[in-house]
């Protein structure tokens, strides 16, 4: 289905900062004035011919048009309004989707007033439930977290000059050839960047760098994969510090906690893209039909690097297949979660109890496959994984985790896990929330949404025990 692209703040936006006239820069369009006035006020949508004039013209990358963007800030609209829990009638969904495409900045700077909102909210429950200060202020770490998360949901978590900049540098290295990972990465670090790495049992640490020495310190009880993966968090922050540092001085992060975790996240996203440079990893991914075991063995890497990376195939002109992914804790508490798809996850609440990444709790070691259908009408083919990280010490627990990914049921056939699926057939019916979900019929509702009114009946007693209004 091809939606019609508005961009009209987007265009204004890019005449204003050259300083053009309407009339100008219409010419420079190659279009009539009129249009381009309709154009900015999302009276008239663009034309493939336009938008590529729009792309040459203002020299933008293509992804600045795109409408997944749009559709992103609707969905986080939709969400924020909906969890205000306001007694007034609920605001239709056409009047959010106005909002978003005429006046995006208005409509982000809402979104961050709600999460302050919603910030205050749990810091005035944990203050009163807490049995310390202490404890109350400790959960005040996790904001800068929620900033950086917002940070890369916006850039579609890919970072374009760094994932070009990461290849290069693996070109360098040798690591877009056949030849083991660690022992690469471990030569350039003594060779290249005099770095001598050692390993010992190191509890939970997974890597320490001395400077006086210039020794890293790498946890021997930690699989290959992991132990490759700090190798190259340490080469790329050491190459490609100066393209971090550029990307955090533009994403303007309001708290400086914020900028240390989102240099860390830019830190791993540089070694990630070290170890499976774009072009290698996308043809990889694409001739073993994205099976992510297959694409683990083939690269050195654990099933979460591999999952995390094929969400990030979004290079202009080489895109691969749009994935979701996202990481849960046993009790459903998402700690990863990235999109190129419409996908949405719940920022607030607890995800869906039918989605099956709840399932993959109680069968370890095990891939499950679901085709699941959104409100909206949307389908995807859904895989969820659960994993393990051992301690290495019977006295410390381990790490438990699952692995969720997916797509589009348009893209499902170039999934292996796709195999002997009927994606035509019925789909399971999940949602994002209870809080935001428009089903009127699912008996794992756990409570009523927000923006719909409720009943109760009074002589009969159901399996949920209320009815939705409109």
């Amino acid at each position: 289905m091809r939606y019609k692209l508005f961009v009209g703040p987007k265009v204004r936006a890019l005449r204003a900062r050259n300083g053009w006239r309407l009339e100008a820069c219409a010419r420079r369009l190659g279009i009539s004035v009129s249009y381009l006035s309709q154009i900015e006020a999302n009276q008239r949508p663009v034309t493939d011919r336009v938008l590529m004039g729009l792309i040459e013209t203002f020299g933008v990358p293509a992804e600045t048009f795109e409408a997944d963007n749009d559709q992103r800030l609707i969905a986080d609209l939709r969400e924020a309004v909906a969890d205000s829990g306001s007694a007034e009638a609920p605001i239709p969904l056409s009047e959010l989707k106005q909002v978003a495409l005429q006046s995006p900045g208005l409509a982000r700077r809402f979104l961050d007033l709600h999460r302050a909102n919603h910030r205050l909210g749990e810091r005035l429950k944990l203050t009163e439930e807490a049995v310390s200060l202490d404890e109350a202020m400790s959960a005040s770490s996790l904001l800068p977290y929620e900033e950086v998360r917002d940070f890369f949901h916006f850039k579609d978590n890919y970072i374009d000059v760094l994932d070009r900049a990461a290849e290069d540098l693996a070109q360098e290295i040798g690591l877009d050839g056949p030849a083991s990972a660690d022992m690469l990465l471990e030569m350039y670090l003594r060779e290249r960047l005099g770095v001598r790495v050692r390993y010992a049992p190191l509890g939970d640490t997974m890597r320490r760098y001395d400077p006086a020495t210039h020794e890293l310190w790498l946890n021997s009880a930690q699989p290959a994969a992991t132990r490759a993966f700090q190798m190259a968090y340490h080469v790329a922050v050491a190459n490609l510090s100066d393209i971090i540092e550029s990307e955090l001085g533009q994403a303007r992060f309001k708290s400086p906690e914020a900028v240390d975790v989102c240099r860390v996240g830019l830190g791993n996203y540089g070694a990630g893209a070290l170890m499976t440079p774009y072009r290698r990893f996308a043809a990889a991914a694409r001739e073993q039909r994205h099976d992510v075991e297959q694409l683990a063995a083939h690269f050195g890497a654990s099933l979460e690097q591999v999952c995390h990376r094929l969400s990030t195939l979004q290079r202009p002109g080489q895109r691969g297949v749009p994935f979701y992914f996202v990481r849960l804790d046993y009790a459903g508490n998402i700690t990863k979660r990235h999109s190129a798809t419409r996908f949405r996850f719940a920022r607030f609440g607890g995800a869906c109890p039918l989605w099956n990444v709840h399932d993959a709790v109680a069968s370890p070691d095990r891939f499950l496959v679901q085709v699941a259908s959104m409100p909206d009408g949307d389908r995807y083919l859904c895989v969820a994984r659960a994993v393990v990280k051992r301690s290495e010490s019977y006295l410390a627990p381990d790490r438990r985790y699952v692995l969720g990914f997916g797509c589009e049921i348009a893209h499902a056939h170039e999934l292996v896990y796709s195999e002997g699926l009927d994606l035509k057939g019925p789909a399971a019916p999940i949602g994002v929330s209870c809080r935001i979900c428009e089903r009127d019929d699912c008996a794992q509702r756990a409570f009523p949404p927000v923006d719909r009114r409720l009943s109760v009946p009074k002589h009969e007693r159901r399996t949920v025990p209320f009815t939705l209004g409109t």
